[in-house]
């Protein structure tokens, strides 16, 4: 699992777009300029930002400008019509991680996104293994001693993001910012539901939860 900002004023482009990030089991948000798009990376976070060349008024190169100018990290794909070496090297000049031009097939952008998550994330594999826990984020597959689990999908996203993050505590309002959109009603109860449901499926009975509740601060989970 992992959480886009796609930045695209073509609205059926970016439905299109969002619909196949979504098959693909991302959380995708979506505005259609570059004013909404540094508000949005002002207030929440995201594991790649898919930003469109040409927007109306502020164009996504000075987006992008703008984010770098500030510190931002979160790796851009730069998608446009512009085909030309001189737009492409501007492109990654002003601080694109990568560049996909327009007209593109699905599957090479979700290949694109996928490189530059493994690159951000500096990890060579994208299955994760935290104690008796290997995760496939491509294959959605959980498995504990070899043994396959069952969990619902936002069970699964929120598993993939705390071994990912393994040791770190995070707040039931952290949770939601990075696993949940933006305008999600969910709630810090429903937090703690799904983290109980997780816990039946991957914990061993008599040992304690691999999931620690850290009172007052949030959850963590823990790699030993």
């Amino acid at each position: 699992m992992s959480k886009v900002l796609l930045v695209e004023d073509e609205a059926d482009l970016a439905s299109q777009i969002k619909l196949s990030l979504t098959r693909e089991h991302y959380t995708v948000e979506v505005v259609d300029n570059g004013e909404a798009a540094l508000d949005m990376l002002r207030v929440y976070q995201y594991d790649v930002v898919v930003l469109d060349w040409g927007l109306p008024g502020m164009t996504g190169l000075d987006v992008m400008r703008k984010f770098r100018e500030k510190g931002g990290k979160t790796p851009i794909l730069m998608l446009t019509a512009r085909s030309s070496i001189d737009d492409r090297a501007e492109g990654l000049d002003s601080g694109a991680d990568d560049y996909l031009p327009k007209p593109f097939h699905a599957k090479e952008l979700n290949a694109r996104l996928r490189a530059l998550i493994r690159r951000a994330s500096q990890t060579t594999t994208t299955v994760l293994h935290v104690g008796k826990l290997t995760l496939d984020p491509v294959a959605r597959k959980v498995e504990k001693d070899g043994a396959e689990l069952k969990l619902e999908p936002k069970e699964f996203n929120l598993l993939e993001f705390l071994m990912r993050n393994a040791n770190t505590v995070f707040s039931a309002e952290a949770l939601i910012d990075r696993v949940w959109e933006s305008d999600t009603l969910v709630s810090t109860d429903a937090i703690r539901t799904y983290i109980k449901g997780i816990r039946k499926k991957v914990d061993t009975d008599g040992e304690p939860s691999i999931i620690a509740t850290v009172h007052g601060v949030g959850y963590r989970l823990d790699a030993k």
